[in-house]
């Protein structure tokens, strides 16, 4: 994907693949030049360890590149209390942000009290979100203060309910759903 065009792009790297500063310079080798890398719930010195190898990786590589450093406890809350949850998440990021990632990612579906706990502990322009079905719309959010919005798997899932919707027209006699453009 790098290499087809002039933009820059970013990787989902996963948590590293057993090692995250060599996993970033082989990114950075294929052209990339930003990625996440997901602290998988890990104990918090763990954590910090695994994003300090993320970091330090583009710096002998002579490149600036944006870590968008994930964090999961949100989606691994096992049960604590939200306002525990949350107080993991903003130290998780403060100590990602301290090692020099560039933005912290904290996915699931979010309130708007829940968008301004994370910025205002994480800090303004720093926090990174998905957006899914129910989430707040994108204006909303950077009037928060969130600085990046992922869609993940969504815009394919929007694409393929949408073939599944057309098909399951056609099985009932129908044909192609009128308003269909070509965009190929």
């Amino acid at each position: 994907m790098a290499a087809s065009t002039t933009l820059p792009v970013s990787a989902d790297l996963e948590s590293g693949y057993g090692s995250p500063g060599e996993t970033v310079r082989k990114a950075i080798g294929v052209g990339i030049v930003g990625a996440n890398i997901e602290d998988q719930a890990r104990p918090l010195p763990d954590a910090v360890a695994q994003m300090s190898a993320a970091v330090r990786a583009p710096e002998s590589e002579g490149i600036d590149f944006v870590l968008n450093a994930r964090t999961d406890v949100l989606l691994k809350d096992q049960g604590r209390e939200r306002q525990e949850v949350f107080a993991d998440a903003v130290e998780r990021g403060r100590a990602f942000l301290e090692i020099g990632a560039t933005n912290v990612f904290v996915p699931g579906l979010l309130d708007e009290a829940a968008v301004s706990t994370l910025v205002d502990g994480i800090g303004w322009n720093k926090v990174s979100v998905i957006n899914v079905p129910g989430s707040l719309p994108p204006a909303r959010l950077e009037e928060l203060g969130v600085s990046r919005i992922s869609y993940g798997p969504w815009t394919q899932r929007v694409a393929l309910t949408a073939f599944a919707d057309a098909v399951t027209g056609l099985l009932d006699g129908g044909n192609l759903p009128e308003g269909t453009r070509i965009l190929n």
